[in-house]
């Protein structure tokens, strides 16, 4: 495989170049390369998609070897950075089989999203068009690298990707294949860029990069996130901590709300969609065994009075317990009541991220559904299915929480913006 610097783009990694000079020619490259991708064919676009895919699995041996290295170097990471650095096999199977699915999606761009006319006979089209550079700030997820890369692919975007130096090898392993499905498809090396030099005032240097780089997006924890958000001067698509609630409603199924909240909680802890706080109804005729049910499975549960004295095996929940994304096997929970106490308590502690209800009456889901302002709200399931592969996207770049552009699991349509193409026949204002 060719690298990427071989092959005409800037590595990141220019000798004895300033941070800031080093962004600025990554983000000339990044923005030619984009001029010319926003033109290309959706199926010379899926080609280099499929490609990628193609030269990951080729070269998963070598992944997983990188992989292990980053690991065996990662120090006195959490477990949480721990679970999101390893790669697997499975791992490897299902990042390329997320890129195979990315590529089989419709492409936005050029889809018309509205058409009008007006009485004067003016013709109005809304048009997807690609969002330009975008610039991805990661930790500890190696497979962001190709989700990335075949998303802004997908969507005519270039991509300047900067991940963490704990999975530095990782991260070189998969862009390598990325580079190779670009020269695949006779695509700029510059449409995939990685920033290799481990100096963290790169990562400033992005953030100010505004008319070099059009979006930041950034996947790590909170010190990260909030870095980039109090220091960016580019439009920014993150969200700042995954505080994500489960309420059993007193309607609610046993063993139903058993099995999504073990599922939430403890399919995988360290995700941005587990669940850090239980609310049970205070009407819930089983609130004990559920309970007991975490703490069987190994989870520290923090609870409120109301529910201590239901087994003594639960910890007093101190006030930052309801503010606390812990990323482990430690789950606050309270006791609350009814629909209303729920949306109260979310509305008072939650992220606006992902929060669920578990019941069988109608009427709380659709009062819950309605009232919960997040960006995944949801009714019998698991909060774990917060993830752009479960949505049907393949993949996903990041979750935005905020409430412009994009909100939720961000993949192709949330990578386009529009533009308002108006046909006339010689109107003129007068």
């Amino acid at each position: 495989m060719t690298p990427p610097a071989a092959a005409g783009a800037p590595s990141g990694t220019t000798a004895g170049a300033t941070p800031g000079a080093i962004i600025a020619a990554m983000g000339a490259a990044a923005r030619t390369a984009a001029v010319r991708l926003a033109q290309t064919p959706t199926a010379a676009k899926a080609a280099a998609v499929r490609a990628a895919a193609a030269a990951i699995r080729d070269t998963a041996g070598a992944i997983l070897a990188a992989n292990a290295a980053d690991m065996a170097a990662a120090g006195a990471l959490s477990p949480a950075l721990l679970d999101r650095l390893r790669l697997t096999p499975e791992r490897i199977d299902g990042m390329t089989g997320g890129i195979d699915a990315i590529a089989a999606l419709p492409d936005p761009v050029g889809a018309v999203i509205a058409a009008w006319t007006t009485p004067n006979g003016l013709a109005f089209e809304r048009i997807r068009v690609p969002l330009g550079v975008i610039g991805i700030i990661y930790e500890s997820r190696p497979g962001v690298t190709a989700d990335a890369g075949a998303l802004a692919v997908m969507t005519g975007n270039a991509v300047i990707l900067r991940g963490g130096s704990e999975a530095a090898r990782s991260t070189a392993a998969i862009h390598a294949a990325l580079a190779a499905g670009l020269a695949a498809a006779g695509l700029p090396a510059a449409a995939i860029q990685r920033v290799a030099d481990p100096d963290r005032a790169l990562v400033g240097a992005m953030l100010g990069a505004a008319g070099l780089i059009d979006v930041i997006i950034p996947r790590g924890g909170r010190g990260l996130v909030a870095r980039v958000l109090a220091e960016a001067r580019v439009p920014v698509l993150a969200h700042l901590d995954g505080n994500n609630h489960v309420y059993v409603d007193a309607a609610a199924e046993p063993a139903m709300a058993t099995r999504i909240v073990l599922d939430s909680k403890l399919r995988r802890t360290g995700v941005c969609g587990a669940m850090e706080t239980l609310l049970i109804d205070r009407g819930y005729p089983h609130r004990a065994g559920l309970l007991a049910a975490l703490l069987d499975a190994g989870c520290e549960v923090r609870a409120d009075p109301a529910l201590r004295p239901l087994d003594p095996r639960l910890v007093a929940a101190g006030d930052d317990d309801w503010d606390t994304e812990y990323l482990d096997a430690v789950a606050a929970a309270a006791q609350v009541d009814g629909v209303a106490g729920a949306v109260a308590h979310i509305a008072r502690h939650g992220s606006h991220h992902t929060d669920a209800i578990v019941t069988g009456d109608p009427a709380a889901a659709a009062q819950f559904t309605a009232q919960v302002d997040s960006a995944i709200v949801l009714h019998n399931a698991s909060t774990q299915f917060a993830d752009g592969g479960e949505f049907g996207f393949g993949g996903e770049i990041g979750i935005a929480t905020g409430r412009l552009h994009a909100r939720g699991p961000v993949a192709l349509e949330g990578l386009t913006t529009y533009k308002t193409v108006v046909r006339g026949t010689g109107q003129v204002r007068g």
